[in-house]
């Protein structure tokens, strides 16, 4: 199993106590920098546009610091963990990623989603269908973007997006084209528009559901005729570092629960280092091939090059 590392770009107000943007930005540089140095495999970006909970904080849109970071570094993998299809036109979207593929010297891993934070939306006003719409018009858009990477021209007239013979060159660096990831757990439709779509899958639950889930993915496999191992299997732990378990569970967020399902000290990688090590073998026992970590200590450099002294071959 290899190890990414979640980047801070101010969703969970990381930079609350950085009053310039600039040195902001330069600790997400250096944290990027540090992560490729460490052998972490990949670095994935939130696609968010402002702090969970309250707070005026900074925080730093994906794609453009995902294209800075691009020229920052030169081996790591970079991806959106997971750019929401609702923000962005995925005809725009797909030109967007093919050319940062290129920036980045073949290293993208797309990721998308649905789009699930309805306040963010509001907020910079995006319509919020409800959840079935949103995956529906996810489907069009997957349509949308691999075939602007893979055909001379797209002709698309769906319910939700249309093209008229759009050509998109270049198509990125990758063969047969930019990597994808669908992101999230839903058995009867995200996990079949994996089956169908997808080369990267990411579940974010705890390991026996994840386990779990990745069943009902095979499944899906079998029945489009799809190779269930030609998926990358991913998923996300949250990680705090402590002498002892006790210790580290009195730091865990009060937001966590809105993005980790249950009780994440349970089932992060949170503990003392020995609680760590067990908790990446059941990660891995379940059936992981990639595991994305978020720090609690997310901008702290020296954290994120003890994790992968201690874990990372």
């Amino acid at each position: 199993m290899r190890f990414s590392l979640f980047l801070p770009t101010g969703t969970a107000s990381e930079f609350a106590a950085f009053d310039d943007p600039s040195a902001a930005f330069d600790r997400i540089r250096e944290v990027a920098a540090a992560a490729e140095e460490g052998g972490y495999h990949a670095i994935w970006a939130p696609d968010h546009f402002m702090p969970f909970g309250r707070g005026a904080h900074y925080v730093f849109e994906v794609w453009t610091t995902l294209a800075a970071l691009a020229r920052e570094t030169s081996r790591i993998r970079i991806g959106q963990m997971v750019t929401a299809n609702g923000y962005r036109n995925p005809a725009l979207q797909a030109k967007m990623a093919s050319t940062l593929d290129v920036i980045a010297g073949g290293r993208l891993t797309f990721g998308v989603g649905a789009g699930w934070v309805e306040d963010e939306y509001a907020a910079f006003g995006y319509d919020f269908p409800s959840g079935p719409e949103r995956l529906r018009q996810l489907r069009e858009a997957l349509q949308i973007i691999r075939s602007m990477w893979t055909e001379p021209s797209t002709t698309f007239e769906g319910r939700y997006y249309r093209t008229r013979g759009v050509v998109n060159q270049p198509a990125g660096l990758q063969t047969p084209h930019v990597p994808i990831m669908v992101a999230g757990g839903g058995e009867k439709v995200t996990l079949r528009l994996v089956a169908e779509y997808a080369d990267y899958c990411n579940v974010q639950e705890p390991p026996d559901e994840v386990a779990r889930k990745f069943g009902v993915l095979a499944q899906h496999c079998a029945d489009v005729g799809r190779d269930f191992s030609t998926i990358t299997k991913t998923s996300t732990g949250y990680c705090i570092m402590a002498d002892t378990d006790e210790q580290a569970r009195a730091q865990v967020p009060p937001w966590a629960p809105m993005v980790f399902p249950g009780d994440v000290a349970e089932y992060g990688l949170i503990g003392s280092l020995e609680t760590i090590r067990k908790r990446i073998a059941v990660w891995e026992a379940a059936g992981v091939d990639e595991l994305i970590v978020g720090f609690q200590a997310s901008t702290d450099v020296e954290t994120i090059r003890r994790f992968a002294a201690e874990f990372i071959a």
